[in-house]
């Protein structure tokens, strides 16, 4: 259940980055934070949901489903 839940975080945190990049990309010339911070961001999140997938089921934490119908 912890796994779940930590996903769902993650995939929450990788939205919210994206629509941060949205509103620097939106914005004229800002002198804050540049975009690519942001899709840096989201990249590095998409990399630890996968390894947290694929060390879950390597250890049995959660099971794939046998019959996809």
């Amino acid at each position: 259940m912890l796994v779940k839940i930590i996903v769902v975080a993650l995939l929450i945190y990788m939205i919210v980055n994206l629509f941060l990049a949205m509103r620097v990309m939106l914005k004229d010339n800002s002198p804050g934070k540049p975009m690519s911070k942001y899709i840096g961001r989201r990249v590095l999140t998409s990399v630890c949901i996968v390894l947290i997938i694929l060390l879950a089921l390597a250890t049995g934490l959660i099971h794939p489903n046998p019959r996809p119908y």
